[in-house]
């Protein structure tokens, strides 16, 4: 398979290390918000760039029909428009806060616990994410992607950093040096308190979960998520 690697920060060197033993070819790595790039050599593209730059790329992709995975965060006000240009050329665009197998496993047992919890009036939720000192959006996308399925499952109307009102989460965001990625769900009442954790040690998990999104959706068409890839559902 063709890989196209649009960001080349640390995520892109990692996904081309695992994407090589795997057998697949890189044959673009893009490290800018440039769209001159032939990007057709491809099979598929994987997307980790910036914020800024991110919906330039996917549309590129999406629009000369080769299949994305995107796990850029901070660009989602323009996700419907990918959608909408997935569809209008009808090819593949997969959409994912974190690719880890571990923190989708995660994503289900926070719906599942939300739904335990929605009447037990006693206990407030807060998130706390941590992540290194590099990352550039805040909170991170995994702890939104957690906040909306709480949010799907109980009374709360949404969430805010640091400090919210009594219908809304609280999300706090740490940054510290060299921390892959730490999502903590909290539920406390006056008597006691119950967590759900998940602690990344490593990129490794966040690749090999793309990789495998990028195996998955060639010669696919339509919008997906990494429950589909991961038969989660």
């Amino acid at each position: 398979m063709k890989i196209a690697l649009l960001g080349y920060g640390k995520m892109g060197k990692t996904i081309e290390q695992i994407a090589i033993a795997h057998g697949h070819e890189i044959v673009l790595k893009i490290d800018n918000a440039e769209t001159s790039y032939d990007i057709t050599i491809a099979d598929v593209a994987i997307e980790f760039s910036t914020p800024s730059s991110a919906f330039a790329n996917i549309s590129n992709c999406l629009t000369h029909k080769v299949p994305v995975i995107a796990g850029t965060t901070g660009w989602l006000a323009q996700y419907n428009e990918a959608v909408a240009l997935c569809q209008k050329h009808q090819t593949a665009f997969l959409y994912a806060s974190n690719f880890s197998i571990g923190v989708n496993v995660f994503f289900a047992l926070n719906k599942t616990l939300a739904k335990l919890m929605a009447k037990l009036k006693d206990y407030e939720v807060a998130i706390e994410e941590i992540h290194h000192t590099q990352k550039l959006d805040a909170p991170s996308g995994t702890a939104i992607t957690l906040a909306e399925s709480i949010i799907a499952e109980t009374d709360k109307t949404g969430w805010h950093l640091n400090t919210a009102t009594e219908n809304e989460i609280p999300i706090v965001a740490k940054r510290i040096d060299s921390v892959p990625g730490t999502h903590i769900i909290t539920y406390t009442s006056e008597v006691d308190t119950i967590e759900i954790k998940h602690t990344a040690h490593n990129r490794k998990g966040f690749a090999l979960g793309a990789v495998m999104a990028a195996e998955w959706i060639v010669g696919k068409q339509g919008v997906f998520t990494m429950n589909d890839v991961l038969n989660l559902h």
